[in-house]
């Protein structure tokens, strides 16, 4: 079973193949790994599946809530959110002058199809679900305080807490610990790792830090000019020998 299906995907961008082709799966509670050079091709493919891109060619399938298959292939972000598609950025969106429980309750808003009712505040809405958001990414007690005085790390957990305001079956994780010192990206996907072994979420992530990748993916994808060179368990891409002279180092 399967909660993503990319088939045969592809975007050109003039005479340059972004994606050229691009197939895989993710089951539930897998952690999936994007890898590769600037260039690679990993940024187009995550718009494409966000639906900020439309792809020239294939087919992107997500799992229902009855597990049927359905297209999603160029539908709008909003409506690829609701349909169960969370999304983490390289760069936090948050609103700094709300609270860290009014940023999820804003998103619980939408979720709840509630963001026409401007006549009642954001911080009057659904803040138990809120509280035990924040709880499960270890901020429940940083709740009062506004956002923009957070550590980056803090914000990292906050967004990630906003991103599961519409209990996605699929997140995606756009260099989730860029800009983060070595034991908060560690913290941060472990944490990850456990919503996703827990409650049955997809994660695809694209990272930098190999020491990330390696101890929390369950699967790599390694991509080169818009093709899939390589793809298997952290172990296999480790001794690959085109891997690790082109990508991870001759430490990996």
């Amino acid at each position: 079973m399967s909660t993503l299906e990319v088939r045969d995907l592809r975007k050109s961008f003039g005479a340059i193949d972004a994606v050229a082709g691009l197939s895989f799966t993710l089951a539930p509670g897998e952690m999936l790994a994007v890898i590769g050079p600037n260039g690679a091709g990993k940024s187009t493919c995550f718009n494409m599946l966000n639906g900020q891109l439309r792809p020239d060619a294939g087919k992107i399938l997500l799992a229902g809530p009855n597990g049927t298959m359905q297209d999603i292939t160029g539908l709008p972000p909003r409506e690829i959110w609701r349909l169960g598609v969370g999304r983490t950025f390289q760069i936090t969106a948050t609103f700094a002058s709300m609270t860290v429980r009014e940023n999820v309750q804003t998103a619980l808003l939408s979720h709840h199809r509630r963001t026409w009712r401007f006549w009642r505040p954001a911080n009057r809405h659904a803040g138990p679900e809120a509280d035990r958001l924040l709880a499960r990414v270890g901020m429940q007690s940083q709740a009062d305080r506004p956002a923009g005085i957070l550590a980056y790390g803090d914000l990292k957990r906050l967004e990630l807490a906003i991103a599961l305001a519409n209990a996605p079956r699929l997140l995606l994780m756009d260099e989730p610990t860029a800009g983060m010192a070595p034991a908060e990206r560690t913290a941060l996907m472990t944490l990850t790792r456990d919503i996703a072994r827990t409650e049955g979420v997809a994660v695809l992530f694209t990272e930098h830090d190999m020491d990330v990748v390696f101890g929390v993916a369950d699967r790599i994808l390694v991509l080169n000019r818009g093709h899939l060179i390589a793809e298997g368990p952290p172990a296999e891409i480790r001794e690959n020998p085109e891997i690790r002279a082109v990508y991870l180092g001759a430490h990996i």
